[in-house]
């Protein structure tokens, strides 16, 4: 569902990502872990267009990002360290409003079945997002994805500044959603979180996989051990 072939990206000198080669196939989670500058928000941005690529090439659901962008939007959803939703919308309001830019327009019971499959409380439905909370936030932009039927979840920095429940809570939304087909790629700095949510896990270095492990195999020390080997080595 979401695949990296030879993936780079340069700017000037600098390589950015550097031939980057992944596969996350439906009902997956591939976590990203890496220091900043690692290459993950890069790749994150590639996936979604938002840069095109030097070289290699990015796809989701077997269609190229660069020559299919407006129908691989169809597809993705997509939540940043920090979402941006209309604060002086209601979640509900914010829901309807981009449910309807990707050409969904449920019922409003069928709104707030989402929001609920979210995990929002009921007593937000109709509150201005000004006054939420980042998870709640957070819960409004799943909400979306399962609006939209996404069939791939690209996520850089979710859990970031969240609290352990809230981030706990969103770890088992995203478990939730891999369970339904999606495949999720997503960009964090949390080892635990990688190693507890994920099914996968890559770790990056200066634009490079260095390692790409199966959760299940490896322990979260082990993890960390290895982690902390990349990062400390200067080659």
């Amino acid at each position: 569902m979401i695949t990296a072939k030879n993936l780079t990206k340069k700017y000037g000198n600098f390589l950015a990502l550097n031939k980057l080669n992944l596969q996350v196939n439906s009902g997956e989670i591939f976590c990203l872990l890496g220091a900043n500058g690692a290459g993950k928000t890069t790749t994150i941005s590639l996936f979604l267009n938002f840069i095109e690529p030097s070289s290699g090439e990015a796809r989701i659901n077997g269609m190229s990002v660069v020559e299919n962008a407006i129908e691989i939007k169809k597809h993705i959803a997509y939540i940043p360290e920090n979402l941006m939703l209309y604060p002086n919308l209601t979640g509900m309001e914010n829901l309807k409003y981009f449910s309807g830019l990707a050409g969904k327009f449920p019922e409003s019971a069928r709104l707030e079945e989402l929001l609920h499959e979210a995990g929002l409380q009921a007593s937000a439905y109709h509150r201005k997002v000004s006054s939420y909370s980042k998870g709640m936030r957070q819960k409004v932009g799943i909400a979306i994805a399962l609006a939209k039927d996404a069939k791939a979840l690209l996520l850089d920095e979710p859990t970031s500044g969240l609290d352990p429940k809230a981030s706990n809570e969103f770890s088992v939304l995203l478990t939730k959603l891999s369970k339904r087909g999606l495949a999720v790629l997503m960009a964090t700095h949390d080892l635990f979180r990688a190693q507890d949510t994920g099914s996968h896990i890559g770790i990056m270095k200066n634009g490079v996989l260095v390692e790409n492990l199966i959760s299940k195999d490896i322990p979260l020390s082990e993890l960390e051990k290895v982690y902390l080997n990349h990062m400390t080595n200067q080659r």
